[in-house]
């Protein structure tokens, strides 16, 4: 029986062979080039914000060929703030550190100045870049996809005859 939403039962999603086959091939790609994008995020044009949002994307498009609760199921919202607070506390420690060296927030010369460190500036840049920006994008994206989707999944109605009885049956002895 056709449901209001259209499809059996009335949910509105179809496994399409052909779209689990092309996000079983592309999404490996699309990671990876969201990785590389993040990791050359401090030297090249590009940069760790449209890396972590390819990270993000590739993850909507398992969502669009697996389904959305599969999906939400298997990435867990820990693993979504841990993310995203992950990203923050980089960011924030980062900045902080410098800020304890002397200096002011997010002034990365001091790692090479005062630590010693070699590339102290460009080493400050990447935590920043690689551990923060790209994880605090990637999270936001899944969460807006995540938190958009949520109102979207359709209830799935039943028919008269197949509803269950909620009357109490008592028997007297």
């Amino acid at each position: 029986m056709s449901g209001q939403y259209g499809g059996e039962g009335g949910d509105t999603y179809t496994e399409s062979q052909v779209i689990l086959t092309a996000v079983k091939i592309i999404a490996p790609f699309t990671l990876t080039y969201g990785l590389f994008m993040t990791l050359h995020g401090a030297d090249t044009p590009g940069g760790s914000f449209q890396g972590g949002a390819i990270i993000g994307v590739t993850v909507l498009m398992l969502a669009f060929a697996f389904g959305i609760e599969p999906t939400r199921q298997w990435l867990k919202n820990s693993v979504i703030v841990g993310m995203i607070g992950g990203g923050v506390a980089i960011f924030i420690g980062v900045g902080f550190a410098t800020m304890a060296l002397g200096g002011a927030f997010l002034e990365y010369r001091l790692f090479l100045t005062e630590l010693g460190i070699p590339d102290g500036t460009k080493w400050g840049m990447e935590a920043i870049e690689v551990g923060g920006i790209a994880l605090i994008v990637a999270g936001v994206v899944i969460t807006l996809f995540f938190a958009t989707a949520a109102g979207f999944t359709p209830k799935r109605y039943r028919s008269a005859p197949e509803r269950e009885d909620t009357t109490e049956v008592t028997t007297d002895d």
